[in-house]
């Protein structure tokens, strides 16, 4: 009840001050690149619940279509306003919304796609037991996942055999010593990880 309270404050109150902010970088994407300001997939959350994940959209329309793991950060399908939105992290912020509507928390392992949920083990779907969230252990980890994944041969290949367990790890190490204290510290490291980059 603690962890939803403060997501709930948290959520609400980044959303109103942050309005001005959202709105500029939503006519940033807009006028950066042809299509809408922001970009909806679907995630798996807790209990194994699809639901819609919004981010301001940072690549080209149909980008998907070529594939769901980004290669580096100069993914030649990300826009130029894309490339600062990924790097800052703000392509996140729209989230705060999922956030508020309980389908995310603030901290919590990363919600992953339908395709890559289907390959965990009885073991890791035990992160799906928790709301996922915007930032969270593996997230603070792996923060330069995509430079990782732009120096494989096999982008696809080193995510699912080598990424994406080490992330499940640290999310499976998350669910199990949960606390309040412990989504302060990940908050702290998050936002360290994020001004030394």
């Amino acid at each position: 009840m603690v962890k939803r309270a403060f997501d709930i404050v948290v959520s609400a109150m980044a959303l109103l001050v942050l309005a001005p902010l959202l709105l500029g970088l939503a006519v940033a994407v807009m006028l950066g690149s042809p299509g809408g300001a922001f970009f909806r997939q679907v995630r798996v959350g807790k209990g194994g619940r699809e639901f819609s994940l919004l981010k301001f959209r940072t690549m080209r329309p149909g980008s998907e279509s070529l594939g769901q793991i980004t290669v580096g950060g100069r993914d030649p399908r990300i826009t130029g306003i894309g490339y600062v939105l990924r790097k800052t992290k703000m392509d996140e912020l729209p989230q705060l919304l999922n956030v508020f509507l309980a389908d995310m928390s603030i901290v919590g392992p990363r919600p992953e796609v339908p395709k890559y949920v289907a390959m965990y083990t009885p073991e890791q779907r035990q992160v799906l037991s928790v709301r996922p969230g915007i930032t969270g252990a593996a997230s603070v980890a792996y923060i330069d996942e995509n430079e990782l994944l732009g120096r494989s041969t096999d982008p696809e290949r080193t995510y699912v055999e080598e990424v994406m367990p080490a992330k499940l790890a640290l999310d499976l190490d998350y669910v199990r010593h949960q606390s309040f204290v412990n989504d302060l510290s990940i908050l702290l490291r998050t936002g360290a990880r994020l001004f030394a980059g």
